[in-house]
């Protein structure tokens, strides 16, 4: 038996819940989803706690760039704003991707459900009332995934594991408090 037979085995365990094949399949298509948030997650902070101190020198340089720049903006150095500015582009840029990198470390369980729910659940359409329409086991898993990732973002704050991980997460938040922006160097009218 290889990995899909194992995940086969693990999984639908979570769709022979209640004996209700209907309800079963939304329970566990839930459940899921919320191992697959969770999965991803957890992936996610490990990533993070792995590069930190990389993420926390970029954050710092794009922030200080950026207010270099600004500075010297405020002074009317226009050649040192520029330079500036290139500077605090490139930091930027090397922190949007890394955050792009990380965001993708948080998406990769749901491709392995997709992948393992095509196996089981390809051809079972539910018709959506009133429409004509019928939702497959994509679209259900969607909407699950979407509702169980708005429910752990509640939740992430109250489990022992990703209370931590919360913290970290808010301490680099605070660091963006520094950027300045253009909206501080215009004078305010009265």
């Amino acid at each position: 038996m290889g990995f899909w037979g194992y995940l086969d085995q693990v999984l639908i365990v979570f769709y022979r819940i209640t004996g209700n094949p209907v309800f079963d399949f939304f329970l566990g298509t839930f459940i899921v989803a919320m191992l697959t948030v969770v999965v991803g997650e957890f992936t996610i902070s490990i990533a993070y706690r792995l590069n930190r101190k990389h993420l926390k020198v970029l954050n710092t340089k794009m922030v200080r760039m950026n207010n270099l720049s600004l500075d010297a903006l405020k002074s009317g150095n226009k050649e040192e704003y520029k330079t500036r500015n290139k500077e605090a582009n490139d930091a930027f840029g090397k922190v949007f991707f890394n955050a792009v990198a990380l965001s993708a470390a948080n998406l990769w369980p749901v491709f392995f459900c997709l992948a393992w729910m095509q196996t089981r659940f390809m051809g079972i359409d539910f018709p959506i009332p009133f429409t004509g329409w019928a939702a497959n086991y994509v679209v259900v898993f969607l909407i699950c995934y979407i509702l169980s990732r708005i429910l752990f973002g509640w939740m992430r704050p109250r489990l022992p594991y990703f209370r931590g991980v919360q913290k970290m997460l808010d301490d680099v938040g605070e660091s963006a408090k520094e950027l300045e922006s253009f909206a501080d160097i215009v004078p305010k009218r009265p």
